[in-house]
């Protein structure tokens, strides 16, 4: 098992980095001994990665198919979510990206099928078969009928992601980060004593009210990248970290042997998930006590480290407070500030437009 508090030792990139402070106009990215994108990748179809775990990645997501509609566009998803509910196999994040590009998304929860019905969990109650903490709707077993059978029948993880996205086409290709059992699981202290429970029961029964002590990626030392991941990675023009959790969904995908070496070969740039102080959405600031980093846009990109991010998107509002600690804290990450609030998918590509900007310029 592997203990979520700190991100995998990454050595070489930083080292290599000769740009400062970038709040300020007039830096460009100079350096050696790196895999670099080669000339023209601007002209040609550009290939981007993301590590990207449910809502916010798939929302962001939207805004770069917009803003860079011929790039081939690889989604290495987050997995460690994933749980056993009635005999099925459930997950969340792949289906909510899979989902949302899709058209087929919960607009107002941001998971979920749109339009559900919840009959068979009624029956299921009735019947006194739980858990009764965790909702799945009528369509949305669907999937989880679909994808449990394709696993039962031997096909990985990999393919049965593959299929199902036949149906949904999402524009994008999309692998989870292992064909491997990881599991979150999230070590707790409350009346029932000091345990470890799956995340899903600690985010969505308890609402992370309980203080989390540590997340352990369960599984993960032994895992291996899916099928596809590291040549995605290897192939791209850069890496994007979208808006998505740093600890349960972006952790945990780094976690996973290999993945992060690779990416650390990379150009990276990040998005602030942290405005003014708190989570755009979900509960990551109570992710993030845990681990005993701020919940700031600052304290974040220094938790990923310039060992390996190149690059930082933080809102407007971020702008003076970044600036303040940029110079020590987030030596050798360009930073740039803009309004990244994901108000709509126009909204949303000039986030993604700025993110794929940022990452040209320091590729030169």
């Amino acid at each position: 098992m592997i203990k979520l508090d700190r991100l995998p030792v990454m050595t070489g990139k930083s080292a290599r980095k000769s740009w400062g402070p970038s709040l300020r106009a007039g830096t460009r990215a100079a350096r050696t001994g790196r895999r670099l994108p080669g000339p023209g990748w601007q002209t040609r179809r550009m290939r981007i990665t993301l590590l990207a775990g449910g809502v916010g990645g798939a929302r962001f997501l939207r805004g770069l198919r917009m803003a860079a509609p011929d790039a081939e566009i690889t989604v290495i998803g987050n997995t460690g979510d994933d749980i056993m509910l009635f005999g099925l196999h459930v997950c969340p994040d792949l289906d909510t990206v899979m989902y949302t590009l899709g058209g087929g998304i919960s607009e107002e929860q941001g998971w979920g099928r749109a339009d559900e019905t919840y009959a068979v969990q009624s029956e299921l109650t009735a019947y006194g078969a739980g858990p009764d903490w965790f909702r799945l709707g009528d369509r949305d077993f669907a999937t989880h009928i679909a994808r449990t059978s394709m696993l039962s029948a031997g096909l990985p993880l990999s393919v049965v992601t593959r299929q199902l996205c036949e149906r949904w086409r999402p524009g994008v290709r999309l692998l989870p980060m292992t064909d491997d059992d990881v599991q979150t699981h999230v070590e707790i202290d409350d009346e029932a004593g000091r345990r470890t429970v799956h995340f899903q029961e600690w985010w969505v029964r308890l609402h992370a009210k309980v203080p989390a002590l540590s997340f352990i990626a369960s599984g993960a030392e032994q895992a291996a990248p899916a099928p596809g991941v590291l040549q995605a990675i290897a192939d791209a023009d850069f890496v994007v970290l979208p808006p998505s959790n740093p600890v349960v969904s972006i952790g945990v995908i780094l976690a996973i042997p290999g993945i992060a070496e690779a990416v650390g070969t990379k150009t990276v740039v990040g998005v602030s998930p942290v405005i003014g102080g708190a989570p755009v959405r979900g509960m990551a600031d109570a992710c993030l006590a845990a681990i005993g980093v701020k919940t700031s846009a600052a304290a974040v990109a220094a938790h990923y480290g310039p060992g390996l991010l190149d690059g930082w998107l933080v809102d407007s509002s971020d702008a003076s407070a970044v600036a303040a600690v940029e110079a020590t804290e987030l030596a050798g990450i360009a930073v740039r500030a803009l309004p990244l609030l994901m108000t709509d998918v126009a909204t949303t590509a000039t986030i993604a437009r700025a993110a794929i900007d940022l990452a040209a310029e320091l590729a030169r």
